[in-house]
């Protein structure tokens, strides 16, 4: 096991976690799939039930108690998002179901504006998500656009010279990149790309769904124009989202979605539409849920207060997210560090994506096992990974791989549990010869 000190009060934090002292397969459950989605904290947890115990009432123009409760807390929780990210206002934060409806979103109106068009190209990484490839697919079919990749090396890094080659070549309207690679781990130079596409006239999309749990954003200093969160990853309920969005662009886009609440006047003969956020969140949203992420945030901050006595008195929640974001990183980068040490010494084991820039990902292929395989049998011993091409296969088609295994940690995680994955994986490897 690692000598190396956590920053983090692991006994105190696993507590906070309900799940984490289950059982599976009559083994104490070792969950590392946190890219797929994050556990989620007592806190967050009571604040839940609260809500549907106590509060439960729609948002917004209600008059009646639990209504105006319900709506302080759904409003309060947009405000905790935008020192999150450090937006500038909380008009630019949307609440969306996912990442993926958030860049869904943007692509779609941005056509419907024209900002995207004929003979337009959009550039993307060989590395990203299925979400932040297939909606500008469908706008390139739509408009007469194309989308075309950005080569990455051996190692999982963005080729930059290419990039910046593409950017002369092509008559580019947008970027979108991943800053955190789901199946890598690769922290990508986001801001540098993002700068390189304003140079050359582009507007720049971030994935942010990787990067929610591990990383301190802002959103300024970035100068993304807008920037998507999978709010589940951040110890959040499923079903929401965060799309950030500067003023000016969601101002010159029309509506994602029609329906109430993201009006301001109907009548047959013309609607005009409510000022934004309110015009991109049509209909009921997940109200739970958008407190629950309250929640998380909230959570957080208190880490970040409880571990540096940093805001202590929560006059600076900003500083206090600081704080547990770089107790979150060095955390688990060493996990990682260790993992990957501990199981490069099994014979056949292939390490996926070596980037000098890592979040808490360990992608992998072992000689003579499927990774499905190594999945089954893994959860055979209470462990918890992902196996497949993890919504990236074009990422696979370019690394020559079928599919990965991947384990993926959280700030909750122990070296123990790093202990326990590779005796599983040498278990494998004497199972499958």
């Amino acid at each position: 096991m690692s000598s190396v000190a956590s920053p983090v009060d692991l006994a105190r934090v696993r507590a906070d976690f309900p799940i984490l002292s289950t059982t599976v397969q009559g083994r104490p459950l070792v969950y590392l799939d946190n890219a797929a989605t994050s556990q989620k904290p007592r806190p967050v947890l009571d604040v839940l039930d609260r809500y549907w115990t106590e509060q439960n009432a729609n948002v917004h123009r209600g008059v009646h108690h639990l209504s105006q409760l319900a709506t302080r807390e759904f409003d309060a929780a947009r405000v905790k998002i935008q020192t999150l990210l450090n937006a500038a206002e909380s008009a630019e934060i949307i609440l969306t179901k996912g990442c993926t409806e958030g860049i869904n979103l943007v692509a779609t109106c941005l056509g419907a504006n024209g900002t995207i068009g004929a003979g337009d190209t959009i550039l993307i990484s060989t590395m990203e998500h299925h979400s932040n490839i297939v909606p500008w697919q469908m706008l390139a079919d739509r408009v007469g656009a194309q989308v075309v990749p950005i080569p990455i090396s051996d190692a999982g890094e963005i080729d930059m010279e290419a990039y910046a080659s593409l950017l002369r070549e092509h008559r580019v309207k947008m970027l979108g990149i991943v800053h955190v690679s789901n199946s890598l781990g690769t922290i990508n130079p986001v801001k540098e790309m993002v700068r390189m596409a304003h140079d050359a006239g582009a507007l720049a999309l971030v994935d942010g769904a990787q990067a929610g749990p591990h990383a301190f954003i802002d959103v300024q200093d970035i100068d993304a124009d807008f920037y998507t969160l999978s709010c589940h990853k951040i110890y959040a309920p499923t079903g929401v989202g965060v799309l950030y969005g500067k003023r000016a662009l969601l101002e010159s886009m029309p509506p994602y979605h029609g329906g109430g609440d993201m009006i301001r006047t109907v009548s047959f003969e013309k609607t005009t539409y409510a000022p934004i956020p309110a015009k991109f969140e049509a209909g009921t949203p997940n109200i739970a849920g958008v407190i629950g992420l309250g929640a998380a945030i909230d959570y957080l901050s208190a880490l970040g207060r409880t571990a540096f006595g940093v805001g202590a008195d929560g006059s600076d929640r900003r500083a206090a997210l600081a704080a547990a974001f770089s107790a979150i990183h060095a955390h688990e980068i060493a996990l990682t560090r260790y993992a990957t040490d501990q199981l490069s010494e099994i014979p056949g084991f292939r390490l996926t994506g070596a980037a000098k820039e890592k979040a808490g990902i360990v992608a992998f292929t072992l000689n003579n096992a499927h990774p499905h395989d190594i999945g089954t049998i893994l959860d055979q011993e209470g462990i918890g990974i992902r196996a497949g091409h993890h919504c990236c296969m074009p990422l696979m088609k370019r690394l020559g791989l079928p599919a990965t295994a991947r384990a993926s940690f959280a700030f909750y995680n122990t070296f123990e549990e790093v202990d326990a994955l590779v005796a599983g994986v040498r278990k494998v490897k004497e199972l499958m010869g």
